[in-house]
């Protein structure tokens, strides 16, 4: 169909006067009347709003990339506690950067670091990097400390021989360590999680920190955990069953984002559902498609295999992480009230 002149020039771009903004969310409303990722970051908030105000909708958050030890740990808290999100996919390092918070007094055990550094000079002083963070060896073996601590405490109180095989599920594992940190007092994503009843699933949890102390702990104690991580991938495929409609905010891409968005899938190959597909997302990120990798791959391309639906809703903004989601989010807690 051809469209005439005019039906191509039915708005005008409205530039932004700072002088006339009242609020993070009054920004993103008028980053709408401007162009490129502004304008798609203002997009995002409306999608996601509607998901959120929708209570027939399961919001599944995945999380990729160092979003944690970039700083990212309180807001993703914060979703949690005020049921924005219904489940969180996760990288094992993030969760793992999640346990140095937890063991550290002030629950931050990351620092402010340098990209311009003598990295030989760090490995002698045990310190790790991040681009522009810093994580000392010792917070990673307070982690590391903790988490054996509450294991320990575990197979006393159920009375469990970790000698013999202790088959458990990541999101087992990470709810039964949150409610132990939440007993503590310690405030993050895995206590949250725990207090909440919010499972956190990872797809890869042998790719972290995490992992690394699991096997640790058997090689030093004897003991026999084994990780089943098939079993999650059923459990969480039909959660999404419970729920009219579903959703995903995806931060970044990876293991998470897959690991998610699978689900679909593998319920239709199953024969599970007539449905297919999630209905509505909102996506971060910053890769491109033109590589052939999932992190940059588009969503009209998530449709060709059934992982989100013909008419799915969607909305996404290329841009740094630590950038767009403190925004969008801080606006979304505007528009809902929420801290005001």
């Amino acid at each position: 169909m051809k469209h005439t002149k005019e039906e191509y020039l039915q708005k005008k771009i409205a530039p932004i006067s700072p002088r006339d903004i009242s609020s993070i969310d009054d920004l993103l409303r008028r980053m709408g009347g401007c162009s490129f990722q502004g304008r798609a970051l203002s997009r995002c908030l409306d999608v996601l709003e509607n998901m959120v105000r929708d209570t027939e909708c399961m919001i599944v958050m995945t999380l990729a990339g160092a979003m944690v030890p970039g700083g990212m740990e309180e807001l993703v808290t914060q979703l949690i506690e005020h049921d924005i999100i219904q489940a969180l996919v996760s990288t094992g390092a993030n969760i793992s950067h999640s346990m140095v918070n937890h063991a550290d007094d002030e629950n931050q055990g990351h620092y402010v670091g340098a990209v311009s550094v003598n990295d030989a000079e760090l490995y002698e002083h045990h310190i790790n990097r991040i681009y522009d963070t810093f994580l000392p060896e010792e917070g990673y073996h307070a982690g590391e400390m903790l988490l054996e601590a509450i294991l320990k405490r575990h197979f006393a109180e159920q009375g469990i021989d970790p000698t013999q095989p202790w088959h458990v599920r990541p999101q087992e594992l990470f709810a039964l360590v949150g409610s132990a940190l939440d007993a503590l007092g310690k405030r993050g994503i895995l206590a949250a999680a725990a207090r909440k009843g919010m499972p956190i699933f990872c797809g890869a949890t042998t790719d972290s920190e995490f992992a690394l102390n699991l096997v640790k702990y058997n090689m030093r104690n004897n003991w026999r955990i084994v990780l089943d991580e098939l079993a999650d991938v059923s459990i969480f495929a039909h959660s999404l069953l419970r729920s009219e409609r579903n959703g995903t905010l995806i931060i970044g891409g990876g293991v998470p984002r897959n690991w998610a968005q699978q689900a679909w899938p593998l319920l239709e190959m199953t024969g599970a559902t007539d449905r297919h597909g999630y209905d509505r997302t909102v996506r971060i990120y910053t890769d491109s498609p033109a590589w052939g990798g999932l992190s940059g791959c588009t969503i009209s391309e998530s449709v060709s295999w059934g992982k989100y639906t013909e008419n799915a809703i969607a909305a996404e903004v290329q841009c740094d992480a630590t950038i767009a989601l403190p925004l969008l989010i801080t606006g979304l807690f505007e528009r809902l009230g929420i801290g005001t």
